[in-house]
């Protein structure tokens, strides 16, 4: 599954000017904190970082998961899935599959074509099917496809920075309160109102960053399977399973949502009927028998983790 020329171009200038927003945003919040020499290194330092080890943020969020790799052995139709869903979308190498011992039923992906992981909880195993099971994996196949997830990460990264910056900041001017009061010293007014309104720019620029991504693996999904009721229908039993529990921990303040790594998911019932508004081609040779879990790992309930993950 190659994206169009027209996905591609649409993708890239949209991606431009949403994180150019992001950016400028960044820069003016961390310059007011910092000055404009120390932003110039943490920017340029974080840019470097993203370019050279684009691996370490797969590392580190795996091992906070408590991740584990998912083997032809351990799980032969999970992984016969992926290798299955690769093989359409053209990927140079197929998705590592990790486990993760947590009863919230959840799926997500990290890293590039060249080099990705596609990350189930046991709780999803446990809700889906199997003909659900390859629409939720194709899903994420689609965005490894796209390359979605390296100008997430870096959108993330700046929204998460933009809201470290804004709290030192309002500190700051809490601690300098009676300087002000009495006349000591001056703040111009636009400074408070960018500290404090900051962060929510940030998290609805995300969140348009995402939305489009987010509706197009959706079709995406259906490109590899052929099969748009069975995403459609893994997405409906997500929301009636967990509903605002979920959203609470993805989608959190979702009127006014708040930066997450993972908060990239539209409303669940537009993303349904879009699935439904398109065209079934045949499906799959997966039914809708019950998905054979992987061997035995303790799960336990939903709990705020390291890193700001939930697991």
């Amino acid at each position: 599954m190659s994206p169009s020329v027209l996905h591609q171009t649409r993708n890239l200038v949209q991606s431009m000017l949403l994180i150019g927003g992001m950016g400028l945003i960044a820069w003016a919040v961390v310059a007011t904190i910092a000055g404009p020499g120390l932003t110039l290194l943490t920017v340029g330092s974080s840019v470097i970082g993203l370019l050279l080890a684009p691996s370490l943020p797969k590392t580190v969020l795996l091992s906070a998961y408590r991740a584990r790799r998912l083997t032809g052995r351990t799980f032969p139709e999970g992984v016969g899935m992926i290798a299955e869903l690769a093989r359409r979308a053209d990927l140079p190498r197929v998705p590592a599959l990790y486990y993760i011992p947590s009863e919230l039923p959840n799926a997500f992906a990290m890293g590039d074509p060249r080099d990705s992981a596609i990350c189930i909880t046991d709780g999803l195993l446990r809700l889906l099917d199997a003909r659900e099971l390859a629409g939720v994996l194709a899903h994420e196949v689609a965005h490894v496809a796209n390359r979605d997830l390296w100008i997430m990460s870096v959108a993330d990264v700046m929204s998460r920075v933009v809201s470290l910056a804004s709290w030192v900041g309002q500190l700051i001017l809490i601690l300098n309160l009676p300087l002000l009061l009495s006349g000591a010293a001056y703040v111009p007014w636009h400074i408070p109102l960018m500290l404090v309104f900051s962060p929510t720019l940030m998290a609805l620029l995300q969140l348009a960053l995402s939305r489009t991504r987010e509706f197009d693996a959706d079709r995406g999904a259906v490109d590899l399977t052929g099969d748009p009721d069975g995403l459609a229908s893994a997405l409906s039993k997500l929301e009636r399973r967990v509903g605002r529990f979920w959203e609470d921990m993805f989608l959190p303040g979702r009127r006014i949502p708040e930066p997450s790594l993972l908060r990239t998911h539209p409303p669940t019932e537009e993303r349904i009927r879009r699935l439904r508004d398109l065209q079934e081609r045949p499906p799959v040779p997966w039914g809708s028998e019950p998905t054979r879990l992987p061997s035995s790992v303790r799960t336990g309930p939903p709990r705020f983790g390291p890193w700001g993950v939930y697991r």
